[in-house]
C-alpha cells in the first residue's frame, strides 16, 4: 500500500481535488440558479484548488517526462556531450524546484506567523498553502526519478 502511495500519490490528490471542485462548482450553480443565492466560499475554495491541481499535476508530468523542455541545443550536440548536458539540466531543474519549495515554506511560515485569515471562510490562510512546499518537493522527486530512468536508458544504448 505504501509503495502504491509513493508511486501514485499525486494522481490520488489530483483526482480527489478535481472531484471535490467539480461537485462544489456544480452545487454552487444549482444553488445560484435555484435560489438566486450562491456559496460565498466557492470562489476561495476553487481558486486554491486550482493552485493545488497545478502543482500536483506538475508532479505527474515530471514523473512521466512531460515537463516543458527545449531540446534544440541538445539535439545539435555530438552524442558524447548530450548526456552531460541532460544531467546538468536535470540538476539545475531540481535545484530550482528545491528553491521553490524553500520559498513556499517561507511564505507558509509568514502566513502562519501573521495570523492572516481567508476572506470568505475566515480560516487561517496558511491552510491553503500548507501543501505547496510538499508539492514542490514531490515534483523534484518525480523529476529525479524520471531523470534516473532516462539516464539509465541512455547509458544502456551507449
Amino acid at each position: 500500500m505504501l509503495a502504491f502511495l509513493m508511486r501514485e500519490a499525486e494522481k490520488l490528490v489530483c483526482a480527489i481535488l478535481f472531484l471535490g471542485m467539480t461537485l462544489l462548482g456544480f452545487a454552487n450553480v444549482v444553488v445560484r440558479y435555484g435560489t438566486s443565492y450562491s456559496f460565498a466560499s466557492s470562489e476561495e475554495l476553487l481558486t486554491n484548488g486550482f493552485l493545488l491541481l497545478t502543482v500536483f499535476g506538475a508532479a505527474i508530468a515530471a514523473r512521466q517526462g512531460q515537463h516543458l523542455a527545449v531540446t534544440a541545443v541538445v539535439d545539435l550536440l555530438p552524442r558524447s556531450l548530450r548526456l552531460p548536458l541532460v544531467v546538468l539540466s536535470a540538476a539545475l531543474s531540481v535545484l530550482l524546484l528545491l528553491a521553490s519549495a524553500w520559498l513556499a515554506w517561507a511564505a507558509l511560515a509568514t502566513l502562519y506567523a501573521n495570523g492572516l485569515r481567508s476572506y470568505a471562510l475566515g480560516i487561517p490562510a496558511w491552510y491553503y498553502q500548507a501543501a505547496v512546499p510538499v508539492a514542490f518537493l514531490l515534483i523534484a522527486l518525480r523529476f529525479v526519478q524520471h531523470a534516473v530512468t532516462e539516464y539509465r536508458a541512455a547509458a544502456a544504448h551507449d
